[in-house]
């Protein structure tokens, strides 16, 4: 990836007023583009956006993440079937939590999660809206739930954001997430709302580097993309 064509003043003005980028990514930017040659070729903001993209690894680590999710999508769906079919019938298992636990009881479990480091797999509960009467109207409200719950996560990551050793601890811990999101901003979000990258670590990771909550909230809507996906590829609800 090469910057030597792009203008180093025109261009980098129209980088610092894409409303979409966290403060630090403008900031790698401009600091990227003071070390170019001057030009007078005038780029596009979408094609300034993918050279930065492709010089960062952004791409790289979509492909990656895409590769890194192919397996274990297919193993839980063998899985799946291999349960299913020598261990236990889904089909009873469900209409049995369904029968004894209620809907507002199963949806709270799940919205915990999403709020807390997702530790459940949202497959398991998208399997079970699908044995519901109603499983469309499950799948959204568990759509909704994901949502909220990443919006939680992400003011737990404003929160602490302000207690400075529990920031600096998280920060250490969280270091690979922190610094995608620093990079690569509102885009990473998209990959962590579409992709089965914890999207409450994403989430969280926003709130720690305060990214704009407003840019946060329209990225975020595609969570409800991933679960009406999941639903149709995989357990066709819809």
């Amino acid at each position: 990836m090469s910057y030597k064509y792009v203008k180093k003043t025109k261009d980098v003005l129209q980088i610092m007023n894409m409303p979409y980028l966290c403060n630090s990514l403008k900031l790698r930017f401009q600091t990227v583009m003071s070390t170019m040659p001057k030009q007078s070729v005038k780029k596009s903001r979408i094609r300034l956006l993918h050279q930065y993209y492709s010089y960062t690894g952004f791409y790289a680590f979509v492909r990656s993440s895409l590769g890194k999710a192919v397996l274990p999508i297919v193993a839980f769906i063998v899985s799946l079937w291999i349960i299913h079919a020598f261990v236990i019938d889904f089909d009873d298992l469900f209409t049995s939590i369904t029968t004894t636990y209620s809907p507002i009881a199963i949806l709270s479990v799940f919205f915990a999660s999403e709020s807390l480091l997702g530790l459940i797999p949202p497959e398991i509960f998208i399997a079970w809206a699908d044995k519901t009467q109603m499983p469309i109207f499950y799948l959204s409200m568990l759509a909704a739930l994901s949502y909220l719950g990443g919006i939680i996560s992400y003011f737990i990551g404003r929160a602490i954001a302000k207690m400075p050793k529990v920031y600096e601890y998280l920060e250490l811990k969280m270091y690979k997430h922190v610094k995608m999101i620093r990079k690569w901003g509102g885009f990473l979000i998209v990959v962590g709302a579409l992709l089965p990258i914890p999207f409450s670590m994403t989430s969280i990771a926003a709130g720690l580097i305060q990214y704009k909550f407003q840019h946060y909230l329209l990225f975020g809507l595609l969570r409800f993309v991933r679960f009406y996906l999941y639903a149709v590829v995989i357990f066709n609800i819809i």
